[in-house]
């Protein structure tokens, strides 16, 4: 059995088969490394942040202080102050700012949520693709590879395993590429899912503890 024969004297289906599996199985390791770092960076990132936060002195400090850490919950808590600055520097009779102060910065920072979530969700729907479709392909190939070498018995009229063997087991290769590509992929998206979860979890209640110390510190100023 040799591999290289395949792209040699094997039709476009054949090598079609091999060369999309191989270019998903590119495709789903590079998003599965740059996630892992990402996703990594930001983990560590959150937790520091959110230390820093919570040691500032006020509002100011902890702006400050989010500034010099890019990750989630700084985003989040960023754009609270800014959303605070923006009712109060509105005009209350217009839409965007007829809600109560309450009700304002919790839609704002709900808003922040979707849009830092929105971050982590790149490659999702590859890995999905990939997990799903890869069998299938690779079961394309083994199916159109024994189906020419069945073929091929029929034209020479003559039964040889030696003949067909080689034939048949490169087809039966690319079954086993596309469970090499897929498994892979369906383990990360698992994964990712559930990193997810927990760091829109950890978002979420940052968020909460957040919106309280928002309006606390603007009744707080107004005292």
């Amino acid at each position: 059995m040799n591999l290289g024969l395949v792209f040699k004297h094997g039709d476009a289906v054949l090598i079609g088969v091999f060369l999309s599996l191989i270019a998903m199985s590119i495709a789903s390791w590079v998003i599965i490394i740059i996630r892992c770092i990402k996703w990594k960076q930001a983990k560590t990132a959150n937790k520091q942040a959110r230390e820093i936060i919570w040691a500032s002195n006020d509002l100011a400090d902890a702006e400050q202080k989010a500034k010099n850490l890019p990750c989630p919950i700084s985003s989040l808590a960023l754009d609270g102050i800014m959303a605070t600055r923006r009712f109060d520097a509105t005009e209350h009779h217009l839409l965007s700012a007829s809600l109560p102060r309450n009700a304002y910065l919790e839609r704002e920072l709900r808003h922040s949520m979707g849009k830092v979530m929105s971050q982590f969700e790149g490659g999702m729907t590859a890995l999905a693709t990939i997990g799903s479709t890869a069998p299938f392909i690779g079961l394309l190939g083994t199916v159109w590879g024994i189906y020419r070498a069945l073929i091929n018995i029929s034209n020479s009229g003559q039964i040889s395993i030696a003949a067909v063997s080689g034939p048949i087991g490169e087809a039966l290769v690319a079954t086993a590429i596309g469970l090499f590509t897929a498994i892979p992929a369906v383990l990360a998206y698992n994964f990712f899912n559930r990193a997810n979860k927990n760091m829109a979890r950890t978002v979420h209640n940052f968020a909460h503890d957040w919106h309280v110390q928002l309006i606390n510190s603007t009744n707080n100023n107004k005292e």
